[in-house]
């Protein structure tokens, strides 16, 4: 039998391993909002995230982690707000959206049915459950930023079976009727 030899083995790195086992755990899919104040008005901009995560319930904190060099994160930063958008079952459309360019996700944002947060300004999709947090601090870890907003307003239709994203796609599942 012939042997491998070392260079013709594909390397496989922790990074692609941790991939692969991360792709086990299923998480939420959300869109997050923000914005920046111009001399022409506000511009707003979202971004699809899976990193959310509950914190505290005193004070009442939540965390998202965002890519150290993303734009949007500058804004999140600049702007010390944002809102929180948790898609539903029906959000697949919604998550692709915001997981495009930012040109393309701007554009977007402006032709879907939002409302503004009334404790942030921050857009809220319709339909979602929403949260609306405040800036409390941030955590540079890696290639990432560990964002915790304090939550300034909140709402929720509980009636709703959640998206979910396991093994690199979106699911939905039906909730148990109590």
């Amino acid at each position: 039998m012939g042997e491998v030899s070392a260079t013709s083995r594909p390397v496989i790195t922790i990074q692609d391993e941790l991939r692969s086992v991360m792709r086990n755990f299923a998480t939420g899919v959300c869109v997050v909002s923000t914005f920046t104040d111009a001399p022409s008005g506000r511009i707003h901009n979202a971004l699809t995230v899976n990193s959310l995560t509950s914190l505290s319930l005193s004070p009442p904190l939540i965390s998202i982690s965002i890519r150290l060099e993303s734009t949007f994160l500058d804004e999140l930063m600049e702007s010390g707000v944002w809102a929180v958008s948790v898609l539903d079952d029906g959000g697949e459309d919604l998550a692709r959206i915001f997981a495009r360019p930012e040109d393309e996700r701007r554009r977007s944002l402006r032709s879907l049915p939002t409302e503004p947060g009334s404790a942030t300004g921050a857009v809220v999709l319709d339909g979602a459950a929403w949260l609306e947090c405040r800036y409390h601090q941030h955590v540079v870890t890696g290639d990432h930023v560990l964002v915790i907003g304090e939550v300034v307003g909140l709402g929720a239709d509980s009636t709703r079976s959640p998206l979910v994203f396991l093994h690199g796609g979106f699911h939905r599942f039906e909730r148990e009727q109590v």
